[in-house]
């Protein structure tokens, strides 16, 4: 006899009480409210419009402007068009943005590693710094670099003359003008692919040591020759410098030769590391002596002399204190290869091409300074500004991703013998890098945005030359907000596309 089975299905339930149909029904609802309000917006936006008759369109980009610019980097005058004043604006704000990412980067990454220093000293002086500068706001900052320090210089008559022909007065900075000619072009071109070998070489020995244990036997020769050279080069330049100093070591070009000859021979040595020591008192010397007879010299010439031997007694110091390497080093690359690379090779372009580099020296007139190239006030104050403000941040930052590495690590590191300095490089900060990123990200992002504080000082940058001079003529707000926005919104998502790329690029492989 068969049993016939009497188990009943799951319940039926009405479909809006399924989850995936009950949430696709509130996305659409959503949806639906959303597209309502921005077409009552644009509806109604076009009602004002025409009761005001007010008409839409970006056809005023191809007008005259009729107002200069200041500060441009592409020419510009009262008849250039107003899509022209949006590309001045756009162009004076990446620079900005730019020169501030670059120098708060490394002033932050300082800062950040003061802050974690074993000397008292330097440690409470970046914490000082950090605490201090980001509790101020930083339109305030922006307005004591401006008002309080730079137009508080002296009139153009009366401007501070710095070494290489620099002059600083009320009208901002005056830099002598380079101006290249065609092959310069050539010159450029080989200093960036002489650039790209050499990092590429750098990268290939290092995996090769990664591997085998030890660098490329063609690499490994080639650097000590390139130390001979650059040894002998630099040890030369020294000693003429040298001379500038002590007329009585100026003896022609025989005794630097004969100088560069015995510190290129000391390298060899395991007595290197005294050779390099001189080498940087030399330099440091003639550079101190010439930076203080430039800005000081009322002081007597032996005053000077004196005091810019105790700044390279203080870098000789420290370059013995810090060069505790052998001669023979393994475990590090030679840097005098890559930098033989970088250098040597745009000098052969050079001298073969015939290449030539002059510069146009700013010279004080009745009323103003003429040729150079004047760096003005307001961009200085503000590029100022945004470094000093936002390295405060990057250095928490920093810190903040050196102490997320575990304290193990630097155990470790220093168990197998690394100083100091090689377990920040090679342990501590590759792997802090993934904690440092990501808010490094937002301080990138909020400093290009800070940049349009630049209109409360008169820097032309994009909000003060198109949203406030080209806005108030053509009264074309809507369009006028509208390509600010989209300008802004373009630089934050390439910025974060490329930092996030890079954030996987140094992000930790996990097994």
């Amino acid at each position: 006899m068969a049993v016939q089975d009497n188990i009943a299905g799951p319940p039926r339930t009405a479909f809006y009480n399924d989850p995936v149909i009950r949430g696709i029904i509130y996305q659409l609802v959503v949806a639906g409210l959303v597209i309502a309000f921005l077409t009552w917006i644009i509806l109604n936006t076009a009602q004002n419009l025409a009761a005001q008759n007010k008409s839409t369109g970006f056809g005023f980009l191809f007008e005259t402007s009729g107002f200069g610019i200041s500060f441009t980097l592409i020419p510009f005058d009262r008849s250039s068009y107003y899509w022209q004043a949006f590309v001045v604006g756009l162009l004076n704000t990446l620079l900005v943005a730019v020169i501030g990412i670059i120098f708060a980067t490394m002033l932050g990454f300082v800062l950040g590693v003061a802050r974690l220093s074993s000397n008292w000293l330097i440690a409470r002086c970046a914490t000082v710094y950090v605490e201090v500068i980001r509790n101020i706001p930083l339109l305030l900052q922006l307005f004591f670099w401006y008002f309080a320090v730079l137009k508080a210089m002296p009139a153009v008559r009366q401007s501070f003359e710095l070494p290489l022909s620099i002059f600083v007065n009320q009208r901002g900075i005056i830099v002598p003008r380079p101006l290249p000619d065609f092959e310069i072009f050539w010159v450029a071109v080989t200093a960036v692919l002489a650039l790209v070998a050499a990092i590429a070489m750098v990268v290939w020995a290092t995996r090769v040591r990664t591997k085998t244990g030890h660098y490329p036997a063609v690499v490994s020769r080639a650097s000590r020759i390139a130390g001979l050279i650059v040894t002998f080069g630099v040890g030369y330049l020294a000693i003429s410098l040298l001379g500038t100093v002590v007329p009585a070591l100026s003896l022609g070009p025989v005794f630097p030769l004969i100088g560069a000859l015995v510190l290129a021979g000391i390298s060899l040595s395991p007595y290197g590391r005294y050779g390099r020591v001189f080498i940087g008192f030399a330099i440091g010397w003639a550079v101190a002596n010439f930076l203080l007879g430039g800005m000081f010299a009322g002081l007597g010439e032996g005053i000077i002399v004196l005091g810019a031997a105790l700044v390279a007694l203080g870098i000789a110091w420290t370059m013995l204190s810090a060069d505790r390497r052998s001669a023979a080093t393994e475990g590090k690359l030679p840097l005098a290869l890559p930098v033989l690379i970088v250098i040597a090779l745009p000098a052969l372009v050079y001298w073969v091409t015939g290449a030539s580099l002059a510069f146009e020296i700013p010279v004080l007139e009745r009323f103003n300074f003429a040729g150079g190239l004047q760096l003005v006030p307001e961009m200085v104050a503000l590029v100022l500004g945004l470094t000093i403000y936002t390295a405060a941040f990057i250095a928490e930052n920093v810190r903040s991703g050196i102490q997320a590495v575990s304290k193990g690590q630097t155990e470790a590191a220093s168990s197998l013998g690394l100083r100091e300095g090689d377990r920040l490089r090679l342990v501590v900060v590759p792997q802090a890098m993934r904690v440092i990123i990501p808010p490094l990200t937002s301080q990138y992002l909020n400093l290009t945005k800070n940049s349009s504080l630049g209109a409360a000082i008169g820097y032309p940058e994009l909000v003060n030359v198109f949203m406030g001079t080209t806005l108030n003529q053509t009264g074309k707000a809507i369009e006028v907000i509208a390509i600010t926005m989209l300008v802004y919104l373009t630089l934050s998502l390439t910025t974060s596309a490329f930092m996030n790329w890079y954030n996987a690029r140094v992000a930790l492989v996990e097994r």
